[in-house]
């Protein structure tokens, strides 16, 4: 019997495998609900979700929104420049905490100047303090709904995961970003047994940690994963890339004002070959071949037009799985019971 009433989902490896797999599978059910024009049923019925948003957000935030609503909650949405929220953040979680049935949290990049760490560290003392379960809507480190979302797409479109292989792909940006949606990939697909290469320039190393925790994962469901500095040679074979760009080391560890933002684009434009074609696609990838994208993607820099509108692109379907996928991660840690 699985049971995540009560739980955070910080990561993705918060959870068992099982665990992963049951929140997937009631995510389907919840799509099928509602494709079919029914609705799910209303476990979140006078419940609130409150979801503290340090950093902007298109998608995240219209799926918790929604999908609160439809299972019959209220969504609290706090932007928190509106806030006072220079007190501590162990004050303003026991008092979120008091209000709320749920609480998200969503900190990264340009409000934490960049720094890898410091989202986490928020998010952390959030589920530290608060009794109800805490959901990371993506800090600097990981992004767990979006992980669940993605897996249960990949899976639909290109069948049994083992052994096929998920190419993760540093690709060229003229804007930095953190890695938490890259991290968060390497860790859920290691652990359902996919062959996951990573691939990046130098200099773009992820977290070691991570890394560690990926070497484990892959040792322990029979998958592989390992990192190239080729581009063209981590996409050979691939079923499944993901082209996303991402912060050097350098950056990341000190920040953007200590570091410079001019700075660190110029590294990026030593790397603009970097960018996924469609001749990539038909000539490297393996059958069968699917280009996925956490989105925003930045079209004409980590990838054309040609392959985020082409037939092997599942950018869309992955935006409405992440939806359900969201919709399950909340249904299942703030109700008692699920009824599907």
């Amino acid at each position: 019997m699985v049971e995540l009433y009560g739980r955070d989902f910080i990561t993705t490896q918060d959870w068992s495998v099982d665990e992963l797999t049951h929140a997937i599978k009631i995510a389907r059910k919840l799509k099928d609900i509602v494709k079919k024009g029914g609705r799910p049923p209303r476990v979140l019925d006078r419940k609130n979700f409150f979801m503290l948003f340090y950093a902007p957000s298109t998608r995240t935030r219209g799926a918790f929104e929604a999908a609160t609503s439809i299972l019959g909650g209220h969504p609290a949405f706090i932007d928190v420049s509106t806030t006072r929220m220079e007190e501590a953040v162990k004050d303003a979680a026991k008092m979120y905490d008091s209000y709320s049935d749920g609480i998200g949290v969503r900190i990264l990049d340009k409000y934490i100047d960049f720094v890898y760490g410091a989202g986490l560290k928020v998010v952390k003392e959030f589920a530290k303090v608060a009794k109800v379960p805490v959901i990371n809507m993506a800090d600097c480190t990981y992004h767990p709904t979006q992980g669940l979302g993605d897996i249960m797409t990949i899976e639909d479109k290109i069948g049994k995961l083992k052994g096929k292989k998920y190419t993760i792909t540093w690709a060229y940006s003229s804007k930095p970003r953190g890695r938490c949606s890259i991290q968060e990939e390497v860790l859920i697909a290691t652990r359902f047994g996919m062959d996951v290469t990573l691939a990046h320039p130098k200099g773009f190393d992820i977290d070691p940690n991570i890394i560690e925790v990926a070497k484990k994962n892959a040792k322990e469901s029979g998958g592989r994963f390992e990192v190239s500095n080729d581009f063209e040679k981590g996409l050979e074979g691939a079923n499944v890339v993901f082209p996303r760009s991402w912060g050097t080391s350098e950056f990341l560890k000190v920040g953007a004002t200590k570091f410079g933002i001019d700075k660190e684009v110029a590294i990026y434009s030593k790397h603009k070959n970097w960018r996924l074609e469609q001749r990539h696609v038909n000539d490297l990838m393996g059958k069968p071949a699917i280009v996925t994208h956490v989105l925003p993607v930045m079209r004409g820099e980590e990838a054309t037009d040609e392959v985020m509108d082409g037939l092997n692109s599942v950018i869309y379907e992955q935006a409405d799985d992440n939806f359900y996928a969201k919709m399950a991660s909340i249904a299942l840690t703030m109700a008692k019971e699920v009824p599907l």
